[in-house]
């Protein structure tokens, strides 16, 4: 099968950059509908004269419908943009990528998702999607999660179908931190999450950047006890990933610790903890909850980001966490393998 790849990419290279447009073209339908032309052609970036021809293909194909609110996917269609994923991910070489980076990092395992998120911001519900599907197949009975906030972790949970059958599941905030907005806070996807499962949830409400004396009198608190209780033993850990210096003003850390973090070296930040390029701890946002010494302990971290400007920020996070799934788009693995390579 791959070798058919690479003879099709040499004798007709025009083919994968047609699949790519058209996959392209259903994924954004799928993630918008229903949705009008001209906004369909605003989102890829592309002449509406070219979507008009593609468009008209694929309702006679019958993978979409189109009515007087917009365009939206059929059954059929959803089908086939799922198989156009997997084709695409073997034409582009990223079952390869995948692999390089894998042992490269160390890696438990690593999904790369087709397009970059740089480019295409539906790339961004694909990963969720794609998180969302993995996390399904490792949930079991008795399981503990725990996640933190952020906008790329919602996509997770929003992704996630409705389980029921399981038992036991418990669902919980990674670490204390209140955020700024209730849509992305850790608490308000906990719940989320823990409804689409059937499952107990306990929430953490502890704002960041308390003085140790506050986190020291909080943590005797005969409830914040339980909740931790319950956190330590987590054995599934879902986690977005961010650049140092944005994370710490978003956290609002004072100029002098921005600037602390990057005289130590920090590029990565996740669950609170500021990481160098070998993947050295150099701060940690003091609040409760998860702690770095707990990761190896956890049977699955499920790492998920994308874009290229968080590349060298996923390879320090993430480089020996031989525990950690990361799930990336294309523009993130190719640079992250760029910067590798060039450290050699």
């Amino acid at each position: 099968m791959e070798q058919l790849l690479k003879l099709q990419q040499k004798i007709v290279p025009e083919l994968l950059e047609l699949l790519e447009k058209r996959y392209n073209i259903l994924r954004t339908i799928y993630y918008n509908q229903p949705i009008g032309r001209r906004v369909l052609a605003n989102n890829l970036g592309i002449g509406e004269r070219i979507v008009r021809t593609e468009i008209n293909f694929l309702k006679s194909q019958n993978f979409i419908e189109i009515n007087t609110q917009g365009m939206t996917i059929t059954r059929e269609g959803e089908i086939i943009n799922d198989k156009l994923k997997d084709f695409i991910h073997e034409m582009k070489g990223l079952s390869d990528i995948e692999s390089q980076i894998k042992e490269k990092l160390k890696l438990r395992d690593i999904i790369v998702v087709p397009g970059s998120l740089d480019e295409d911001h539906t790339v961004m519900n694909e990963l969720g999607r794609t998180a969302a599907s993995y996390l399904r197949g490792i949930i079991k009975d008795n399981s503990i999660i725990s996640l933190t906030g952020g906008s790329t972790i919602k996509e997770v949970v929003d992704n996630m179908p409705g389980i029921s059958g399981l038992e036991n599941i418990f669902v919980v905030p990674a670490r204390g931190g209140m955020g700024k907005n209730i849509q992305t806070q850790a608490n308000t996807l906990v719940s989320n999450l823990a409804s689409k499962l059937s499952a107990n949830y306990r929430l953490l409400h502890v704002p960041d950047n308390l003085s140790d004396k506050a986190l020291g009198t909080i943590v005797e608190e005969k409830d914040i006890r339980e909740i931790l209780d319950i956190i330590h033993s987590s054995n599934i850990l879902i986690y977005g990933i961010g650049r140092a210096d944005q994370m710490a003003r978003k956290r609002g850390l004072s100029e002098d610790k921005v600037k602390k973090i990057y005289k130590a070296g920090g590029v990565g930040e996740a669950f609170g903890y500021y990481f160098n390029r070998l993947g050295e701890v150099v701060y940690s946002t003091p609040t409760i909850g998860i702690k770095n010494d707990d990761i190896n302990k956890i049977d699955f971290l499920v790492a998920v980001a994308g874009g290229k400007e968080k590349a060298e920020a996923i390879i320090s996070t993430e480089i020996n966490n031989s525990n950690s799934v990361l799930v990336t788009d294309e523009g993130a693995a190719c640079e992250i393998l760029n910067i590798i390579n060039s450290q050699k």
